[in-house]
């Protein structure tokens, strides 16, 4: 049978996840259409899909699977959707079951980190080193040489595919 305490810790418990969920960085909402101009001038004049906006200056996360760099198998650089700063090579993506475009190294100078503890649990998120924006969260359970995992959003990302040389 259920007592008193029960109840009462329950409910309790239910109001603090719905409160935390209220005021958590990524479940606002976008500003109006309106606010376009300002976001066009964080960005250095380009303008974010509301998506990428999201991820990137409101560290929102894309769903799992959704991302056509999933099945990206050309050469070359993935680059901040932000600011078009270099991050990973192509060299390091592999395919880690995750859903999500992951690497085990960025780029020397390209990324940095930070603690980010957001629904009730402690992760390392990556962050541009430019721009600042979100690109994801960096875990300890990738393939060697160095053991990590940059679970990346994909909309956070875009390709920049190498060109082939010409043969004179």
């Amino acid at each position: 049978m259920v007592d008193r305490r029960t109840v009462l810790l329950g409910t309790a418990a239910a109001v603090a996840a719905l409160v935390a969920m209220r005021w958590s960085p990524h479940l606002t909402r976008l500003p109006p259409a309106r606010s376009r101009s300002r976001r066009a001038m964080q960005n250095g004049g380009r303008i974010l899909t509301p998506a990428q906006y999201d991820i990137l200056r409101r560290h929102g996360t894309e769903r799992a699977g959704t991302s056509p760099l999933n099945k990206e198998k050309r050469k070359g650089t993935f680059a901040c959707a932000g600011c078009d700063l270099a991050l990973f090579s192509s060299e390091t993506k592999f395919e880690s079951g995750t859903g999500w475009p992951s690497f085990w190294k960025p780029l020397p100078s390209a990324v940095g980190t930070s603690t980010d503890k957001s629904y009730f649990m402690a992760r390392n998120e990556v962050h541009c080193r430019r721009c600042g924006g979100h690109l994801g969260h960096v875990f300890e359970d990738g393939p060697p040489p160095t053991g990590l995992r940059y679970c990346m959003n994909g909309l956070a990302l875009k390709v920049c595919a190498r060109r082939r040389r010409r043969a004179a």
